[in-house]
């Protein structure tokens, strides 16, 4: 699992809406990756607004922020017309980004043992290194958290 002051895995992913977002060609601005378990889920929705609510504050700090989950372009495309987003969606169906972020992991709930997104914040420097985490991230006043570390940078 990628850490603090480790060089960011680069990745290509589509988004909702269409087109591709590939990390090392967003090189020269701050990058914020909120990795979420699902589309439209209570935590996963007010996560997703919140960063929209901010969407102009991290552009005035001038940072880039994606969300990422495993659903489908098609998920995606409904999540952010139901609700709203103005954050780019990522589709890592096959969970290859997750896992090398390291957010890909065995969860527990009701008694069951599953493999899924442990929501988690990554905010990327610049120059692609990892400058913070947030892992198992809680979603009240997580948005304020992170818009206040990158108006630090």
């Amino acid at each position: 699992m990628p850490q603090t002051g480790d060089k960011a895995p680069d990745f290509t992913l589509p988004r909702d809406g269409g087109g591709t977002v590939t990390l090392s060609e967003l090189q020269g601005s701050p990058v914020v990756l909120f990795f979420y378990p699902r589309d439209d889920t209570p935590g996963c929705t007010k996560e997703s607004i919140g960063f929209s609510e901010q969407r102009t504050a991290f552009d005035a700090a001038g940072a880039q922020v994606f969300g990422v989950s495993k659903d489908s372009l098609a998920s995606h495309d409904k999540f952010v017309a139901k609700h709203d987003l103005t954050v780019p969606l990522l589709s890592d169906e096959d969970s290859t980004m997750c896992e090398d972020y390291g957010v890909w992991k065995e969860k527990k709930m009701y008694g069951k043992t599953f493999m899924g997104i442990e929501r988690t914040t990554v905010l990327i420097g610049a120059d692609g290194t990892i400058l913070r985490r947030w892992d198992k991230v809680k979603v009240p006043g997580h948005v304020e958290e992170v818009l206040e570390a990158v108006k630090a940078l």
